[in-house]
C-alpha cells in the first residue's frame, strides 16, 4: 500500500538535514513525500538577499530531482506565530496532503522559528479539522513522530525510535550537500564533508548497533510487532 509521508520543517534546509535518509527510504519502498517547509518568503534572510525566489525555485527542483515533492507557505522568518491564522494555513495545507505518517521538528529549540513550527505541527495535526472549512476533508495521520534538527538547534531531544539510513547516506549526503551549495551559492563539490550530520547520525547508529542511523521520537505510543 502506498503511503503518503509528510516532514514538516520551518527553513528550506529543516528536512533535508534532519530526516533526508528516512525520506529516501519511503522513496525506495515507492511511497509518496512531501515536505512542507512554512517559511518560503526569505526577503528578510541576509545570507540569500537578491536571491530568495531562486533559492525557493532551486529548492523545489532539487527536492523533485531525488522524488521528493517540496511545498512551501508564504511566512517569513521571525514573522509569524501560534495564531489562528498560521494554525489555519498549516492546517490547510496538511489536509491538502492527506500524510499517513507525519515528521515534525523538536518543540524544544535554540532556533524560535522552530519551535514555533513545532507548536503549529503539533496543533494542525491534531486539530485540522477545527480550523479549516467542514467542507474541506480532514486525515490524521496513523503516526506521528518529532525529529532531531542536529547540534546547536534541538535541545533535550529523547528518542524511542531508530531508522537504520546506511543504504540510503550516499544519497542522502549529495542531496544535503547540493542543498548547501545552492543556499551558498557556490558550486557543489562532493568531496566536502557533512560533518555535523555525518556526527549525528554516526552517534545514533552506534546507538542502536548500526552505521548511520536518524532519531526520532514518537509523538504517542504505538504497539509494535516484534515476533
Amino acid at each position: 500500500m502506498v503511503k503518503t509521508i509528510l516532514g514538516i520543517g520551518a527553513h528550506y534546509d529543516d528536512c533535508v538535514f534532519g530526516i533526508p535518509g528516512i525520506l529516501l527510504k519511503a522513496i525506495r519502498k515507492n511511497h509518496r513525500v512531501v515536505i512542507l517547509t512554512l517559511i518560503g518568503d526569505y526577503t528578510n534572510w541576509s545570507p540569500v538577499r537578491g536571491r530568495e525566489k531562486k533559492l525557493v525555485r532551486g529548492t523545489v527542483e532539487l527536492c523533485r530531482e531525488f522524488g521528493v515533492e517540496m511545498q512551501f507557505l508564504d511566512f517569513a522568518e521571525m514573522k509569524f506565530d501560534v495564531d489562528v491564522n498560521a494554525k489555519r494555513k498549516v492546517s490547510e495545507a496538511i489536509a491538502r496532503i492527506q500524510p499517513d505518517v507525519a515528521l515534525m521538528l523538536w518543540p524544544h529549540d535554540r532556533h524560535s522559528d522552530h519551535e514555533v513550527t513545532s507548536r503549529l505541527s503539533s496543533i494542525a495535526l491534531k486539530h485540522g479539522d477545527r480550523l479549516i472549512k467542514p467542507t474541506m476533508p480532514f486525515k490524521r495521520p496513523g503516526h506521528t513522530y518529532w525529529y532531531d534538527n542536529g547540534p546547536r538547534h534541538t535541545t533535550g531531544f529523547e528518542p524511542n525510535t531508530f531508522v537504520d539510513v546506511t543504504d540510503e547516506w550516499p544519497k542522502a549526503m549529495e542531496w544535503l550537500g547540493r542543498l548547501m551549495a545552492l543556499a551558498g551559492n557556490v558550486p557543489y563539490d562532493p568531496q566536502l564533508p557533512q560533518r555535523a550530520k555525518e556526527a549525528l547520525a554516526t552517534y545514533r547508529g552506534q546507538t542502536c548497533g548500526v552505521r548511520y542511523a536518524e532519531a526520532l521520537c514518537s509523538f504517542n505510543d504505538y504497539p509494535q510487532e516484534i515476533l
